[in-house]
C-alpha cells in the first residue's frame, strides 16, 4: 500500500516536473523574441543555453532503460529540452554578428555532441550493470545540472558593474527555481541522490539568481529611462539642427 503510494506521488510530481521543465526551457522566448526583433543577439550570453543543452543530452542518457530503468519521465522531458535549445542555439547563431562568437559556439557544440556519444558508448560498453552504469552517467549529470543552473550567474558580473538586470532573462531564473524545487522534491519518491543533489544546489543558484534580480530591478529601470531620454534627446537636437540648416533665412547667400 506504501509502495504503491509512493510510486504514485513520484508519478504526479514527475509529471508536474516535466511541465515546469518545460517552461523552463521555453522561458527564454521573450529573450529570443527580441533577438529576432533587433536582429542582434546584443549583449546576451549564449554559455546558459550552452549549459542546458549538455545537461539534458546528459539525462536522456542517464534515463534511459539500460541505463536507470522506469525514468521514462527523464527521458521525455530532456530530450524535448535537447529539441528546444538546439533552436535556441541556431536563432543566436543567425543573428550573432561576431566571428568568433559563432566559431566558438559551434565548436562547443560539437564537442558537447561527441562527449555525450563517447559517454553512452563507454557507460555501455564498460559497465556490465544497471547499477553502475547509473553510477557512471549519475555523476556526469550532477556536474552538469549544476552547470546549467549556475550558467545564468555567468552574467551576475555586468549585472554588478552595471547596476542593471537588462541581460539577465528574468523567466529564465523563475523557471530555474521551480524546475529546480520540483525536482528536489520528485528526487525523494524514493530517493535518488543524483537528482536530488544536482537540483537541490540548483535551487539555491537560481534562488541567488532572484535575489540579485530582485536588488537591481529598480536600478534598471531608472538606466532604460535615462537612456531612452538621451536618445529622444539626441534625435530632437537632430531634428532642430537638420530645420536651422533648411531654413533659408538663416543660409547666407553671396552678394
Amino acid at each position: 500500500m506504501v509502495s504503491h503510494l509512493v510510486t504514485t506521488s513520484r508519478n504526479i510530481v514527475g509529471i508536474a516536473g516535466n511541465f515546469i521543465s518545460l517552461f523552463l526551457f521555453l522561458s527564454p522566448l521573450p529573450t529570443f523574441v527580441r533577438i529576432w526583433k533587433k536582429g542582434s543577439v546584443e549583449q546576451f550570453s549564449p554559455v546558459p543555453y550552452l549549459a542546458t543543452l549538455i545537461n539534458c543530452m546528459v539525462w536522456v542518457v542517464y534515463g534511459l532503460p539500460m541505463v536507470h530503468p522506469n525514468s521514462s519521465l527523464v527521458v521525455t522531458i530532456n530530450g524535448t529540452g535537447t529539441a528546444i535549445e538546439l533552436a535556441y542555439l541556431t536563432l543566436f547563431l543567425i543573428f550573432c554578428h561576431d566571428k568568433k562568437k559563432r566559431l566558438k559556439v559551434v565548436l562547443i557544440v560539437l564537442l558537447e555532441l561527441i562527449f555525450v556519444a563517447a559517454l553512452t558508448a563507454l557507460v555501455l560498453i564498460v559497465a556490465h550493470n544497471t547499477r553502475r552504469r547509473s553510477l557512471v552517467v549519475g555523476i556526469m549529470a550532477i556536474l552538469f545540472n549544476i552547470m546549467m543552473y549556475a550558467a545564468p550567474l555567468s552574467v551576475m558580473k555586468l549585472v554588478i558593474t552595471t547596476k542593471s538586470v537588462e541581460y539577465m532573462p528574468f523567466f529564465l531564473s523563475v523557471g530555474s527555481f521551480a524546475n529546480g524545487v520540483a525536482w528536489t522534491t520528485y528526487a525523494f519518491l524514493p530517493f535518488d541522490p543524483f537528482i536530488a543533489a544536482s537540483n537541490g544546489l540548483g535551487t539555491l543558484f537560481s534562488l541567488a539568481q532572484l535575489l540579485l534580480y530582485a536588488t537591481y530591478y529598480k536600478s534598471t529601470k531608472r538606466i532604460i529611462a535615462a537612456r531612452q531620454g538621451a536618445k529622444m534627446e539626441m534625435n530632437l537636437s537632430e531634428v532642430v539642427f537638420n530645420g536651422d540648416n533648411n531654413d533659408p533665412k538663416k543660409t547666407s547667400t553671396a552678394p
